[in-house]
């Protein structure tokens, strides 16, 4: 999955200054600073040295849609607060080893992988640090997964342990199990025998709220287990000791992670991530962001992606920062709350999410309740590209000053380029920044050349954050990881750039999603900015549609701000007015028109899915619908 953005000050730790290297960066090729080292140390073991010693009492999890003791056990502190769950991080500790002598005593063991479907929530944090701190892979789930998409993906990665709630918007999880595979009625659990998921031998259900209680008791389902049932709150048990030993024996190149790509263009594949991956990753992120124990970060993007799971949790806690989680799903209403009640100076999200809450802000202020949004400092716009008026939006009307942005992808765990609060704002606003820490990255052509600065190429990345490969799956590994004639492993993104005399990375697109009219390539991305800085188009994807002159042209979906009526003559000179003729839109379709759409069609880590508009394009075009310009 290509997603997020991200920087540093310096392009490499070099003698010249940075004068000199902003005159002598002639080739689209950097590395980020190489001090401080990066840390050797794994997830579990750094939360306990660093983490907890120096911040337990401060502030770790608000969960505002939770019962302040939903898991049940001996009382909590809960930071005084009776309304929802709140813990210091002291207390995010208990509940984490809790569940770590849990997991052992079902008979989780190390390497096992541990899947998990679920919103935002304290069970999913409390499962990212206990399956860590044993050695259980983390299995990190699409809730949108269909049962066929499902049962290939547990199959995929040998899930033994599963993980789910009862529902998620309009999903019954537990229900369609139990009805797909009707043997777990009466089998019992860590005994499962499930012909179509033979590896799956767990299922626990976290029904913390117990919202779906009367509905599962319906079921009459003997293979399940209450999540509340395997807690273990004793310290004093055989199982404490078992998880020391583990932990002392866990080294940072384990994997931890399967986190599967967002499938843009295809079946996604589980990316294997390590502790050092991810721990490194988290550490660099907040840092680009500032990040102290004094932020309270509102963490709106899912777990079951990197951009909630590192640019979020991991980021915030090796910081000693706050995670807020405002609802289990994304809920514009809630966001906005959680940022008012908890003061929170961060806030994540793609342009779908920022979107959003911007829109309830308007709603709220045209009330006449305006939300006071002034606590806001910092935060990461990232998961697709955003859009320059977006960014200029959120840093004017929401206070989000030193808003950064980033790059990545998930097989590079996931940030490469981030830009940072020190950035001129126009880097800030129109690029991704620069090179991270101990990584590297060059831009290069069709022939494996790097370009010089401002020519566009495909980039690649090098260094730490780099995947140990696709789970299962050396053919796809091999297509997308390549070492060059120095000995150093290339990760090839997929994905346009073009990087300046500084070292800053712009983004323009997908390569396959390059618009090649008439022999010039057109970038996708410079075309949907142009588009959006219209104040009556919400949302624009380009897209490349059959042309019997050019071979290609440019076609457009657009997304109108509601109650207006731009229409496709506007569209089309809205880019001509400001870019050259040829990236003008030839076909313009609106979505609420066309195809029965409500909302562009993106994967959930808020990416476009450019092939499925393509494919859209195409029909449209046959038919004669959305024509706007003819040569």
């Amino acid at each position: 999955m290509s997603l997020v953005r991200s920087s540093v000050r310096r392009v490499s730790q070099l003698s010249a200054s940075p004068t000199m290297l902003r005159r002598c960066l002639t080739k689209s090729s950097v590395q980020g600073p190489t001090e401080p080292p990066l840390s050797t140390k794994t997830l579990p073991e750094y939360f306990n040295t660093e983490t907890l010693k120096k911040h337990s009492t401060r502030p770790a999890l608000i969960c505002r849609k939770e019962a302040p003791r939903s898991h049940g056990g001996p009382p909590s502190r809960n930071m005084s607060v009776n309304t929802h769950i709140a813990w210091d991080f002291a207390e995010f500790d208990r509940h984490i080893n809790t569940l770590a002598r849990g997991l052992l005593a079902m008979g989780v063991q190390k390497g096992d992988r541990v899947g998990v479907i679920m919103g935002n929530s304290s069970a999913y944090a409390m499962l990212q640090w206990a399956c860590a701190s044993i050695g259980a892979i983390l299995v990190t789930l699409n809730p949108a997964y269909r049962l066929t998409e499902l049962a290939s993906t547990l199959n995929l990665t040998g899930v033994k342990h599963l993980f789910l709630i009862p529902r998620l918007r309009s999903s019954t999880y537990v229900r369609m199990f139990a009805e797909a595979f009707p043997e777990i009625r009466n089998q019992h659990p860590g005994e499962l025998q499930i012909q179509d998921l033979p590896f799956l031998r767990n299922i626990v259900v976290v029904d913390n709220a117990e919202l779906e209680k009367a509905d599962l008791a319906q079921l009459h389902i003997k293979g399940t287990v209450d999540w509340r049932e395997i807690l273990i709150w004793r310290e004093d048990v055989r199982e404490a000791q078992i998880q020391k030993d583990i932990t002392a024996g866990l080294h940072k190149d384990d994997i931890i992670n399967l986190q599967f790509t967002s499938g843009t263009t295809g079946l996604p594949k589980a990316v294997s991530l390590t502790h050092s991956n991810l721990l490194n990753n988290g550490i660099s992120i907040g840092k680009c962001m500032r990040l102290t124990e004094n932020d309270i970060l509102c963490n709106v993007p899912p777990l079951f992606h990197c951009f909630g799971l590192v640019l979020g949790n991991l980021a915030a806690w090796t910081h000693g920062s706050c995670i807020v989680y405002p609802s289990e799903i994304f809920d514009p209403p809630a966001i906005v709350d959680a940022v008012v009640g908890e003061r929170c100076t961060a806030l994540h999200g793609v342009p779908t999410h920022f979107l959003g809450v911007l829109s309830e802000v308007d709603k709220r202020k045209d009330v006449g309740s305006p939300a006071d949004m002034s606590s806001l400092r910092t935060g990461i716009a990232a998961g697709s590209p955003i859009p320059i008026d977006l960014m200029k939006n959120l840093i004017g009307r929401m206070h989000l000053r030193d808003l950064t942005n980033a790059y990545g992808m998930t097989e590079t765990s996931p940030v490469s380029f981030q830009t940072t609060p020190d950035d001129p704002i126009i880097k800030r606003v129109e690029t991704v920044g620069k090179v991270q820490p101990h990584v590297k990255a060059k831009i290069i052509d069709a022939d494996g050349r790097i370009v010089d600065v401002g020519k566009p190429g495909e980039i690649c990345i090098a260094g730490y954050l780099l995947q140990k490969g696709y789970w299962e799956d050396e053919e796809q590994t091999h297509k997308a990881m390549k070492t060059d004639e120095d000995g150093i492993l290339w990760m090839h993104t997929g994905d346009e750039g073009i990087m300046d005399e500084e070292g800053y990375l712009r983004v323009v697109g997908r390569i396959k999603d390059l618009i090649i009219r008439g022999g010039e390539n057109l970038f996708p991305v410079q075309i949907e900015n142009a588009m959006t800085a219209h104040h009556e188009i919400r949302e624009a994807a380009a897209v490349a549609v059959p042309d019997d002159i050019y071979g290609e042209v440019v076609g457009a979906w657009i997304v109108r701000e509601p109650h207006t009526q731009i229409t496709r003559e506007q569209v089309r000179e809205s880019v001509a007015s400001v870019m050259n003729p040829q990236n003008a839109p030839a076909w313009v379709w609106f979505v609420g028109e066309e195809e029965g759409l409500n909302d562009l069609p993106k994967t959930a880590s808020g990416k476009v899915m450019k092939h499925v508009l393509r494919k859209w394009s195409r029909e449209l075009v046959k038919a004669g619908v959305g024509r706007v310009y003819r040569e």
